[in-house]
């Protein structure tokens, strides 16, 4: 099967060069799958910086989520068949048109999604759960502070916690993101600024804040902790605040918050009463077993399909990756493959 794949030089999106290649027929165990589309996720900006300890060093393809037809199916594969629709994760990889991949690694695509909105689904609604309950032990009812709400991840980790009936305060980076955030029923949308301690305490209103789920680090990490009820938990899965728009990072911008990043000391946790964690889905990955208990229990839940809110032309990788960067994105941003 012949495929163009992107292979970037580790550190500066300039090296990032798409290249024809041809994919042998899988291997035992494996099927074959004609990428149709492919999901970005945050941590493919710091893979591509070479920031990312994941991340190969050395050349690769990035890319964690896909959605495609497969073409053909390894030996020992019974459960799907050429011409199925999947969607699946891999651990790097996916900026491709075709992709060899072990079938434990993909599920079924919704009948009346397409398969640009499956390939927004996995990662991100993945990281939510497990960092809601799996890490987070949300439970019905509680109040929950979800950063970047209006984010690919963030919106699925609010749908998870309205499903289960929280009362969750939602913060954007501008106001435009206010109404997306509303129109999923976010009860309480902060504009992340100068305010953030006060915006949080009215938006609480006198509720205890049982689990924070922070994206953004800094402050915006400091003053929820800070405002946590006993035994509750923040769970870390990235730090946007590090980010800048840019071929290569902004060593400076990045050394200032790495130099005032927030410190906590393990010892004064018994004494507080709260929890702190952190992940990444590479460690899923390594734990497929896993997904499927957790894919269960999100079907049950009946969610929404996942918020597509930029699609670029698969060659046009290095746009949508910058305008990523940027901040300025709603829900997920997609890269469409067409003539595979």
């Amino acid at each position: 099967m012949k495929i163009q794949r992107f292979v970037v030089t580790p550190g500066n999106l300039k090296h990032l060069v798409l290249r024809d290649d041809v994919l042998p027929p899988p291997p035992p165990g494996e099927v074959q799958v004609a990428v149709k589309a492919v999901g970005l996720n945050f941590a493919d900006v710091f893979a591509l910086w070479g920031l990312y300890k994941a991340a190969p060093k050395t050349d690769f393809t990035p890319g964690l989520e896909y959605a495609g037809v497969i073409e053909k199916v390894g030996e020992g594969v019974m459960h799907f068949q050429a011409g199925d629709r999947v969607m699946g994760i891999t651990r790097f990889g996916g900026y491709t048109t075709g992709i060899n991949i072990d079938a434990r690694y993909i599920v079924p695509v919704p009948q009346a999604w397409s398969l640009t909105t499956a390939a927004a689904y996995l990662v991100q609604t993945l990281t939510a759960y497990y960092g809601l309950f799996n890490l987070g032990d949300l439970q019905p009812g509680q109040t929950v502070l979800i950063h970047s709400i209006a984010g690919g991840v963030g919106l699925q980790a609010l749908k998870i916690a309205k499903a289960k009936e929280c009362f969750v305060v939602g913060t954007v980076g501008d106001a435009g993101k206010v109404d997306l955030a509303e129109a999923n029923g976010c009860n309480r949308v902060i504009v992340r600024g100068k305010n953030f301690e006060q915006d949080l305490r009215s938006a609480l209103a006198g509720r205890p804040l049982h689990l924070v789920f922070d994206t953004v680090g800094g402050r915006y990490f400091s003053i929820p902790f800070r405002m946590l009820a006993p035994m509750g938990r923040l769970i870390v899965v990235g730090a946007s605040r590090y980010a800048s728009v840019g071929n290569r990072p902004n060593v400076l911008h990045m050394l200032r918050h790495f130099l005032t990043r927030p410190k906590v000391d393990p010892q004064s946790l018994p004494e507080q009463n709260k929890g702190l964690f952190g992940f990444n889905l590479i460690y899923l990955y390594e734990r497929i077993e896993l997904m499927p208990p957790m894919l269960k229990d999100l079907e049950s839940m009946h969610l929404t399909a996942p918020h597509v809110g930029h699609v670029f032309p698969f060659e046009q990788l290095r746009e949508a990756i910058l305008l990523f960067q940027s901040g300025k994105t709603k829900g997920k941003v997609v890269l469409e493959v067409t003539g595979n």
